[in-house]
């Protein structure tokens, strides 16, 4: 496949994880899928917006540089047909970058989300009751969460569910970094008519 062509199926892929990532991290927002009064009570990894802004805001501006690769006029530039579209695939080097911090961000945030465990009640205070992840190999520690109901479980699923898609994406941003270089070293296959690669 053509740079161009490779770019258009990592924007594809690319749009929906950020939308998914963003609706988890809102999810996030209601500890057991319940409103709660006081925002005191909600995780603090919940408010570093892993999902909103480093998987979700941050990923649409590389995967709609990566979307429109395909479609980039390369013809003419310099006197060199093929140097329009190894600048664009350059430049989408830089977007692929900003995709892997943005990424690498929500996965971190994630993983110290669901080594630290969520904040709840345990019946008389509202805290961490958990260290060190020694909860995801223990269930019967759960019951020390008296609320919000089904916390636990809630968080694990959507932090769980954040490291998987931001782990994603940081492979597919990094699968276009070296696509870009590719395509700005080599040209891309499908440049004017077919002759733009060297």
């Amino acid at each position: 496949m053509c740079s161009g062509g490779c770019a258009k199926c990592l924007g594809i892929t690319l749009i929906p994880l950020a939308v998914l990532c963003t609706l988890a991290n809102i999810l996030l927002f209601f500890p057991g899928g319940e409103v709660v009064n006081n925002n005191e009570h909600i995780t603090d990894e919940v408010w570093y917006f892993g999902g909103m802004l480093g998987s979700g805001v941050l990923m649409i501006f590389p995967a709609l540089v990566f979307l429109g690769l395909k479609n980039n006029d390369c013809c003419g530039c310099c006197g060199n047909e093929s140097c329009g579209k190894r600048f664009a695939m350059f430049t989408s080097i830089i977007f692929a970058a900003v995709g892997l911090l943005g990424a690498g961000y929500c996965f971190i945030v994630s993983a110290v989300a669901l080594n630290s465990g969520p904040k709840c009640n345990d019946g008389s205070k509202w805290h961490y009751p958990f260290e060190n992840g020694n909860y995801l190999s223990n269930t019967t520690m759960w019951d020390l969460c008296k609320s919000p109901e089904n916390i636990i479980p809630w968080n694990l699923t959507l932090f769980s569910l954040l490291l998987i898609m931001s782990g994603i994406q940081v492979v597919l941003c990094a699968i276009q970094v070296v696509n870009g270089l590719i395509g700005t070293i080599c040209g891309d296959c499908t440049c004017c008519g077919g002759n733009g690669a060297i």
